[in-house]
């Protein structure tokens, strides 16, 4: 299956903390910038961080297999070696993580390591692996 690239714009606080974060910790490509964006390549897809202080991070949280999922939140699906390499990347840099690796539904068809951490304006991502990749969208 081929995917179209995703856009996705949001708020930071402070775009050299942002680049750090996304450039180096996550190790995304840098694309255009200006003093107030930066564009990323997010595992393929676009995102860009907007300066806008005050108005970014998580509001609420669901309850979803006995963890508070920040919400809103967005992130990427990967591959399990992939999964496993990026929470030891994060490990590593020393991030907190909302809701450590795990895996969640353990024996449904939604089986999926999962891990929650925030960048530094408490923007919310998801990294998570399918036990079976092709259940992504099972019910």
């Amino acid at each position: 299956m081929t995917l179209r690239p995703f856009h996705l714009a949001f708020p930071v606080d402070d775009l050299a903390a942002a680049r750090a974060f996304y450039g180096g910790v996550l190790g995304c490509p840098e694309g255009r910038s200006s003093d107030e964006w930066i564009d990323f390549d997010f595992f393929g897809h676009q995102i860009v961080t907007h300066l806008a202080p005050g108005q970014a991070g998580d509001r609420a949280s669901n309850h979803v297999d006995g963890h508070g999922v920040p919400v809103p939140h967005f992130g990427l699906v990967l591959d399990m070696a992939e999964w496993d390499a990026m929470a030891e990347r994060l490990r590593a840099a020393g991030t907190v993580f909302a809701i450590e690796p795990t895996v969640r539904f353990r024996g449904e068809p939604g089986e999926q390591a999962t891990m929650f951490f925030r960048d530094p304006s408490g923007n919310a991502l998801e990294v998570k692996a399918m036990a079976n990749p092709d259940n992504l969208f099972a019910r």
